[in-house]
C-alpha cells in the first residue's frame, strides 16, 4: 500500500472540512482558480499519490437534483480533456441508490468562472454533453496529468440546470473559501426581492453538503482513486 497521503482539491471551506482526515491533504481555492492554481505551485506532486476533486458543482443535465452524486469520467476544459480515474465499481452505486442518493458517472466541465444563468448552464451542456460544471476539477486534473499520478473527481449537485445563482451567491465568497453572511444580509437588505432565490440557493446548496457528507467513506476507503497502475491520467486535445 502507498503510503503517501492523497491531495484533495476544494472551492470552498465546507466542502475541505467535510473531506479533512487521515491520508488526506486538503486545499481549498475559495473558488479562485488563480488562488488554486498558486497553492498548486507551491506543493510537490511527488508526495502525493493521487489527486481528487472533491465538492459541489452547478448542474448541467436537465436530470440531475441537487444532491444527485456525479463521478467523473472525464473533465474537459476548452479544447483540453483529462481522463480519470474510474471511479466507483457497480456495488458502490447499488448500496448508495438503497441509501436513496443518486450516483452517476458523466462528464465535468471546468470553468475560471461562476456559470450562473440557466442559458449559459445549457449552452455549456450543449457544447460539452458534461453532467455538472466547477471551478477546480480542471486545474486539480491539469496538476495529475503533468504529475503522472491518477485523477478523480466527485462533485454533487449544488445548483441544478433548472436553477439560476443568484447574482450575490456568485460574490459572496470570502478569500478563506468561507461564505460571507454580512454581505449576504446587507445584498438582502438593498434587495428584498432577491430573498427568495437565496433561500431556494441555500437549500439546494444545504442539501448538496448533506450528500457530500456521505461520500465522505468513499475517500476513507479509497473507493474514488483507482491504484497508480491502473489510472495514469491522459490529456488529450478534443
Amino acid at each position: 500500500m502507498d503510503p503517501r497521503p492523497v491531495l484533495i482539491v476544494t472551492g470552498l471551506v465546507q466542502e475541505a472540512r467535510i473531506a479533512a482526515g487521515p491520508g488526506m491533504i486538503v486545499i481549498c481555492s475559495s473558488s479562485d482558480p488563480q488562488q488554486l492554481r498558486a497553492l498548486l505551485a507551491t506543493l510537490d506532486p511527488t508526495t502525493f499519490r493521487g489527486v481528487i476533486s472533491f465538492g459541489v458543482a452547478g448542474g448541467l443535465d436537465p436530470s440531475l437534483k441537487s444532491g444527485d452524486v456525479v463521478v467523473a469520467t472525464e473533465v474537459m476544459s476548452g479544447d483540453t480533456r483529462f481522463l480519470a480515474a474510474s471511479a466507483l465499481n457497480e456495488e458502490m452505486i447499488a448500496s448508495a441508490a438503497l441509501r436513496r442518493r443518486r450516483i452517476v458517472r458523466g462528464g465535468l466541465a471546468g470553468v475560471e468562472e461562476v456559470i450562473a444563468a440557466k442559458a449559459c448552464k445549457a449552452a455549456l451542456r450543449s457544447i460539452t454533453g458534461a453532467a455538472a460544471v466547477d471551478m477546480e476539477s480542471h486545474i486539480a486534473a491539469a496538476y495529475a496529468a503533468k504529475a503522472g499520478i491518477p485523477f478523480a473527481a466527485l462533485r454533487v449537485i449544488s445548483d441544478p440546470a433548472h436553477r439560476a445563482l443568484p447574482e450575490l451567491a456568485k460574490s459572496a465568497v470570502k478569500p478563506n473559501g468561507d461564505i460571507d453572511l454580512r454581505k449576504v444580509l446587507r445584498g438582502i437588505a438593498r434587495n428584498p426581492r432577491t430573498l427568495r432565490a437565496l433561500v431556494s440557493t441555500g437549500i439546494d446548496f444545504n442539501r448538496a453538503l448533506r450528500s457530500l457528507r456521505s461520500c465522505r467513506g468513499f475517500l476513507l476507503g479509497n473507493d474514488v482513486l483507482m491504484p497508480v497502475e491502473d489510472a495514469l491520467i491522459t490529456a488529450t486535445a478534443a
